[in-house]
């Protein structure tokens, strides 16, 4: 039964990233000041992306995966 609703879980940790990706970015806007940052904006915005959002995407996909193998393994 767990097995079957894993991904579910990778959907739902998947989605958390993606809003904690968000918090940190507007987070990271607030705090930004170009006058004492020598990077500029959008170096932080790969980092976020980088840090968040990949490891958001794979494990998306992951579920997939695993929704997949287990809907074919239920109808067989």
């Amino acid at each position: 039964m767990i097995k079957q609703n894993i991904y579910k879980i990778l959907y739902i940790i998947s989605l958390l990233l993606f809003f904690v990706f968000i918090i940190m970015l507007c987070i990271d806007y607030a705090n930004y000041n170009p006058f004492e940052t020598s990077a500029p904006f959008y170096a932080f915005v790969i980092v976020r992306l980088v840090e968040f959002v990949v490891p958001s995407i794979l494990l998306l996909l992951i579920g997939k995966i695993i929704k997949k193998k287990y809907s074919i393994r239920t109808h067989e």
